[in-house]
């Protein structure tokens, strides 16, 4: 089950937004938790493992590339090694390069079986510089990708920027990604409570940030991410289910960065949390659906060249 599974924190977001920052935070409060940390950075001398305070905590740096390419495979070897030894810690923390695009991280705990069974993506934190965002996303599709992949936004250095730019700031945001929670900060002073132990993506959690972005999804830039959320109230069939995404992602997995959401399939007490990067699914049952609860299916597309009716309709084509 996934509660005996290991927790890992992805850790993303652009050059100088403030990760190493966020990174002491995490290591220096006082959680009352073990944390080892995958330090990854881009070029041949590595330098972040010694800007990381002096913790308890391992810390393994892959200098010899980036992660989310040439050191895949230094990421799951490392890790693999790690799990070995899950008894002395209590989560992974990955802290990637600014210049990495998230999903082929996200990617690793969905391909190699070893992560998959002893380890379980807790959530994609990206931490966005306030003050140069709005230059960013016009100049790097890397920095879009990382707000696009993201589950909680540590929004930092907001004492640089007013109120009215916050808010043009969030409203960008919430363009590419429509459920993710944003967290004011700076000096990437966030709340342990945030960021780490999210229990992997819990749509319910977002729509109690956000309860009214189902409504207010459509957004549309022609060459922009989006972000597409659909809701059934009826019970789903899992067979028409799996194989209608499963055509979906197979036909536009090149489109669709990530795609996730919380499902009540038809003769089934308990509610199926499914997600996907791309064309790589995994999905699993969550525990059962409280008393009185509405039993409502939602997904979420975040993407590009997005078919809004078409995915409508086939997502309600499902239906049991």
């Amino acid at each position: 089950m996934s509660e005996s599974k290991v927790p890992v924190t992805v850790l993303t977001g652009f050059l100088g937004a403030g990760k190493t920052t966020l990174l002491n935070h995490i290591l220096s409060a006082e959680h009352g938790r073990k944390y080892a940390v995958l330090v990854n950075e881009f070029g041949e001398l590595g330098v972040d493992g010694d800007l990381v305070v002096d913790a308890d905590e391992e810390v393994f740096e892959t200098n010899n590339g980036c992660i989310c390419c040439t050191v895949r495979g230094d990421l799951i070897r490392i890790l693999g090694s790690l799990l070995r030894r899950r008894n002395k810690f209590d989560g992974i923390i990955v802290e990637t390069t600014g210049l990495a695009d998230p999903a082929p991280v996200a990617q690793t705990f969905f391909v190699d079986e070893n992560l998959r069974e002893k380890a379980r993506l807790d959530a994609v934190v990206t931490v966005v510089d306030a003050y140069n965002i709005l230059q960013t996303l016009e100049e790097s599709h890397e920095a879009i990708n990382q707000i696009a992949f993201a589950d909680v936004i540590v929004l930092n250095k907001t004492d640089l920027v007013d109120a009215e730019k916050l808010k043009e700031i969030e409203a960008c945001i919430h363009k590419i990604n429509a459920s993710v929670q944003i967290h004011p900060v700076s000096h990437s002073n966030v709340a342990m409570s945030d960021i780490l132990d999210r229990g992997g993506f819990d749509l319910k959690r977002a729509l109690a940030t956000m309860p009214d972005f189902l409504e207010n999804s459509e957004h549309s830039h022609e060459e922009g991410v989006t972000s597409m959320s659909f809701a059934v109230e009826e019970p789903l069939d899992e067979a028409r289910f799996q194989a209608w995404i499963g055509a979906i992602l197979q036909e536009q997995g090149a489109d669709i960065l990530r795609s996730k959401g919380i499902l009540n399939f038809q003769g089934q007490n308990d509610r199926f949390a499914f997600q996907a990067v791309h064309m790589m699914a995994d999905g699993d049952y969550i525990g059962p659906w409280k008393e009185g609860e509405s039993r409502t299916s939602r997904i979420v597309f975040i993407g590009k060249n997005l078919n809004r009716p078409q995915l409508r309709r086939g997502f309600e084509s499902c239906r049991a």
